[in-house]
């Protein structure tokens, strides 16, 4: 049967989880507004439709989503399009997964003005079968359907489906969904490492020695 591997983007393929944790925080530094600790992890799973909408309506940014939506844009889109790298061994795994016939997919938050070109920039794009932003679906990560329509877009089976993340909400999420899950490290989810390790079907801490799932 056809076997899917789909895979984060941000923290996961590339190393961008920095740029995307500021071009976020920029926007309550802009209005002034009180950063909460824990708000990376709440909203990375958001993508960039849903976070605005959180800033609005849970954290009260006063912006328009779509001026928000701009500052987001000024800050990040030179960032994927020239600077951001893929992760150590992401593109060696890769290429050895395409080999062994398995579809390759992802399915990101990110909008796709910044993750394709990206993607292009660091010689990757074509490796994939599917490339899906959350825009694409009109929601988000944390909601399990995302996950059940994605299997069906590509057209395999969420049991013969593995999904690499680096955020807990959106592991627990696919998990739910009924899809195998493979946690991977990234600096900024420290924090929950431990049950990334301990709770799915795999763990990659780098892709440079990773198995087949």
């Amino acid at each position: 049967m056809k076997k899917s591997y789909i895979f984060d983007f941000d923290g996961t393929l590339v190393d961008s989880m920095p740029y995307w944790s500021e071009k976020m925080l920029n926007i309550l530094r802009v209005t002034n507004m009180p950063i909460p600790g824990d708000i990376i992890k709440i909203i990375t799973p958001l993508g960039d439709k849903g976070t605005a909408k959180y800033f609005r309506e849970t954290l009260g940014v006063k912006l328009s989503e779509e001026e928000m939506f701009a500052l987001m844009d000024e800050y990040a889109l030179p960032k994927y399009r020239d600077e951001i790298p893929i992760k150590k061994g992401v593109r060696e795994y890769l290429i050895k997964s395409k080999e062994k016939g398995i579809s390759l997919n992802v399915l990101t938050a990110s909008p796709h003005k910044m993750l394709d070109p990206c993607l292009k920039r660091l010689g990757v794009y074509d490796l994939f079968d599917f490339v899906f932003s959350c825009d694409d679906f009109n929601t988000t990560k944390s909601n399990p359907e995302i996950y059940l329509k994605t299997c069906e877009r590509i057209g395999v089976n969420a049991t013969n489906s593995v999904f690499f993340d680096d955020n807990l909400l959106a592991c627990k999420t696919a998990k739910e969904a009924g899809l195998k899950v493979v946690g991977v490290y990234d600096k900024s989810g420290e924090d929950f490492e431990r049950e990334l390790k301990e709770r799915f079907d795999g763990y990659v801490k780098t892709f440079e020695n990773a198995p087949e799932f």
